[in-house]
C-alpha cells in the first residue's frame, strides 16, 4: 500500500459550500506534476483550479465531471504507483450507506406523491395540510396561493425587517436603503446574536421572533437568504414569513429598467442595471440579479434565480426554483427546467430538462 494524498474541494466561497465539477484535466492512473492543475470547479460566484500539491499519479477519481461536490471532500487522490490504493478508503472500501434523510410527517396524513413533492419543493410544512382526506397536488397548488396572497397593509405602515443578514441580506439592505421607501428596522437572523449590528442595522432576533414583530404590526419582510447552495433554507424563509402574516413586498433597484407591461410578482426582488422587457412574467420570489437581461415574452417560474449578468433571449421559459449563472445566456425560445442549474458563461441553445445541468462556460447541447 502506497502512501496516498487527498484532492480536496476548497471553500471557494464563504456563502457556498456546494462546487460544480467542470472538467478533470488529469485521467485516472496518469502521471501528474506538482503544480498541475487537476480539475477546474465552480460555484455562482467564481471557478478555481485544483492544483497537485506533489508529483505522482491520480488515483481514486470519485467524481465525473457535473457532479455538485461539498467543500472538503475528497475528489481523489495522488499515489506513488498508478495502481496505488489503500482498502480503507473509498472508492476501494465504499462508506457505510447513511440512513436516508426525510422530513418528519404527521402520522394522520395522507398525500400523493406529486403533492408531497411540490409542498417540499417550496417549503411548505406538511403539518399544516389536512389530515383524513388524501392531499393531491391541487390541494397544494390552492395553499400556495392562499400563502401568496396579499396581506392588508395599513396607510402610512412603511416598516420593514430582512430575514437573512448573510451576504445576499446585506445586498438586499444597500437595495432597501437605496430606494429610501421604507423604513428598515433590523435584521432577522437566527446565526447573530441579538443586538449585533449588520451594516449598521441591529440584529433583532431569529425566526421565532417574527410573531412578536408581527404582533407589534410590523406587516412587511424580505427574505435575505440568496439559496444558492442551499435552495431549501430559502424556501423554508418564505414559508415562515408567509405563515407569520409578512407581506413579502417585490423590490426594485432605481437604476433597473422595467417595462410598464411587464408583471411582477410579490416577493422579486430586482438588483441593479438589471432589464425586464415588455410582456415579461416574474413569478413569486424570483431573483434579478445585478446587470442580469430578460427580453421580451420570458416567463420566470416561482424562485427562479438569475445570477449577475445573466441574459435571457426572447421567450425564454424558466421553470421554479432554477438558477441561471454569471455572464450565461439562453437562446430564443428556449425552456430551461424546473431545478436546473446553468453554470458560469454557458451558453445554451436548446431546452435544459428539469434538474438538468449545464457546466459552466459550455455550449448546450454538448457538441458530438
Amino acid at each position: 500500500m502506497n502512501h496516498l494524498t487527498p484532492i480536496k474541494i476548497p471553500l471557494l466561497n464563504p456563502n457556498e459550500t456546494e462546487a460544480l465539477l467542470v472538467s478533470l484535466e488529469i485521467a485516472e492512473g496518469e502521471s501528474i506534476k506538482e503544480g498541475q492543475v487537476i480539475a477546474v470547479i465552480e460555484t455562482t460566484k467564481s471557478t478555481g483550479e485544483l492544483q497537485a500539491e506533489s508529483s505522482g499519479y491520480l488515483v481514486g477519481v470519485r467524481f465525473t465531471p457535473g457532479d455538485t461536490l461539498q467543500a472538503g471532500d475528497v475528489l481523489a487522490y495522488i499515489g506513488e504507483t498508478p495502481d496505488a490504493h489503500d482498502p480503507a478508503l473509498p472508492p476501494w472500501t465504499p462508506l457505510p450507506a447513511e440512513e436516508p434523510k426525510t422530513k418528519s410527517e404527521p402520522s394522520g396524513l395522507r398525500i400523493t406523491a406529486p403533492a408531497r413533492e411540490l409542498a417540499l419543493a417550496h417549503g411548505i410544512d406538511l403539518s399544516i395540510l389536512p389530515q383524513g382526506p388524501l392531499v393531491t397536488r391541487e390541494m397544494v397548488e390552492a395553499q400556495l396561493k392562499v400563502e401568496q396572497q396579499q396581506i392588508s397593509i395599513p396607510e402610512g405602515e412603511n416598516r420593514l425587517v430582512i430575514y437573512g443578514a448573510g451576504g445576499h441580506g446585506r445586498s438586499l439592505a444597500a437595495l432597501v436603503q437605496k430606494l429610501g421607501t421604507y423604513d428598515i428596522l433590523g435584521f432577522i437572523d437566527d446565526g447573530i446574536p441579538v443586538g449585533e449590528t449588520v451594516l449598521g442595522l441591529p440584529v433583532l432576533g431569529g425566526g421565532a421572533d417574527l410573531h412578536t414583530l408581527a404582533k407589534d404590526g410590523v406587516r412587511m419582510a424580505l427574505n435575505g437568504i440568496g439559496g444558492i447552495s442551499d435552495l431549501q433554507s430559502r424556501l423554508s424563509a418564505f414559508n415562515i414569513l408567509r405563515r407569520t402574516g409578512f407581506h413579502i413586498p417585490t423590490v426594485i433597484h432605481p437604476t433597473a429598467f422595467i417595462e410598464d407591461s411587464a408583471q411582477l410578482a410579490d416577493g422579486v426582488q430586482v438588483f441593479p442595471f438589471a432589464y425586464i422587457g415588455t410582456q415579461v412574467e416574474v413569478q413569486f420570489g424570483g431573483i434579478v440579479n445585478t446587470g442580469a437581461i430578460v427580453s421580451h415574452d420570458c416567463v420566470l417560474g416561482n424562485y427562479v434565480n438569475l445570477s449577475p449578468g445573466a441574459t435571457l433571449a426572447g421567450g425564454v421559459i424558466v421553470g421554479e426554483r432554477a438558477l441561471i449563472g454569471m455572464r450565461a445566456t439562453v437562446n430564443l425560445y428556449v425552456k430551461i427546467g424546473a431545478g436546473a442549474r446553468v453554470g458560469n458563461g454557458a451558453t445554451v441553445k436548446a431546452d435544459v430538462p428539469d434538474g438538468g445541468v449545464v457546466p459552466a462556460g459550455t455550449i448546450w447541447p454538448p457538441r458530438k
